[in-house]
């Protein structure tokens, strides 16, 4: 219990809490998951594509528990140490966030949902997007310093 007190909340942002976020989330949780609390929220959840579910079972993470959840869920119920925004329509249509999150980063990246083709094109464009993701967040986690950790 102890060292659950003292892992810091990372919520990660985009408009239907359905792909990037979801793997997003996943990520963290493994790679992170000793020391952050890894959550993902939308500003219009939908539900996880399935195409992040398979993607992101290639790379040994499951996803599928994940479910898609709304920004409200979060607000004012969490300390929010880290917000990331890993869609520039969530950050452009969500200033409020900065009043709840201690730290507001900017992760952006495709949307692997709105790219059209074969069902082996989409799957490619979604492997482009979750691998960039996941190095995006070990870079993070191997330069991490906490700055104002407040709450």
């Amino acid at each position: 219990m102890e060292n659950t007190e003292r892992k810091k909340n990372v919520l990660f942002l985009c408009i239907h809490n359905s792909a990037r976020s979801q793997m997003a989330e996943g990520f963290l949780r493994k790679l992170g998951g000793d020391r952050f609390n890894a959550m993902s929220a939308g500003l219009e959840p939908t539900n996880v594509n399935p195409y992040a579910i398979e993607v992101m079972q290639e790379v040994g993470i499951d996803i599928t528990g994940q479910r898609a959840k709304g920004l409200d869920q979060f607000l004012g119920k969490e300390t929010i140490h880290y917000a990331i925004f890993v869609c520039s329509a969530a950050e452009e249509k969500c200033p409020h966030v900065y009043t709840f999150a201690l730290n507001k980063l900017s992760w952006t990246f495709d949307d692997p949902e709105s790219f059209e083709g074969s069902e082996q094109e989409r799957l490619a464009k979604f492997r482009t997007v979750r691998d960039g993701i996941h190095l995006k967040i070990e870079e993070w986690l191997s330069n991490f310093r906490e700055i104002n950790v407040a709450g």
